[in-house]
């Protein structure tokens, strides 16, 4: 998606250990036209999946998660971080390992909305390895749902979590994919 690859080109920062820092725009700070944009691509992208719900991550998956429901018409969920006192005693819970913040980070969903028989589409920020939308593909599947797409804002290929979701059979899409961020310098698919 043109839009969020020339924002990534203007205010995307390499950190260590292949982070890509897109504070500015998605992470910290969130531009909501950019975010329309893309929850209106992911709606596009999408509109043949038939799903009921958008599932995603706490915090940084919510806003592309929203605007995508937003344009589909159908409700977002995301999966708390941490437990809060008015969630029931039983939830669906996972551990994923957090690729920023390197730890293993507690995936948390109320079973009130999350149900046998939803359709779930996952939208994240980023596709790195793979693990937090594996981890929100365990909780869905915990609830008897069944995941029927899968879509990210920004993908690094070079990390291979495409490779691990494969095996899910289901539809991935990525608005920004990125080959390479060696020597400084953003490479994207098809460049």
């Amino acid at each position: 998606m043109k839009e969020l690859i020339e924002r990534i080109r203007l205010h995307g920062k390499i950190l260590r250990n292949g982070i890509l820092k897109v504070d500015s725009f998605i992470n910290h700070q969130v531009d909501p036209v950019l975010m329309d944009a893309c929850g209106r691509e992911f709606a596009r992208r999408f509109a043949h999946v038939g799903a009921t719900k958008v599932l995603t991550a706490e915090i940084s998956g919510i806003a592309p998660a929203v605007t995508a429901a937003l344009h589909l018409g159908i409700p977002v969920v995301y999966a708390r971080k941490t437990k809060p006192v008015t969630m029931p005693d039983t939830v669906l819970l996972t551990l994923a390992p957090s690729h920023t913040k390197g730890v293993m980070t507690e995936l948390i969903v109320s079973p009130e909305y999350l149900a046998d028989g939803e359709r779930v589409l996952i939208i994240d920020d980023f596709l790195a390895s793979g693990a937090t939308i594996l981890g929100l593909v365990r909780l869905a599947q915990a609830a008897g749902a069944t995941i029927v797409g899968i879509g990210t804002l920004i993908e690094k290929s070079f990390e291979n979590g495409r490779a691990a979701l494969s095996s899910l059979g289901v539809p991935l899409e990525s608005l920004a994919v990125i080959v390479s961020m060696e020597n400084g310098r953003i490479v994207f698919e098809g460049e």
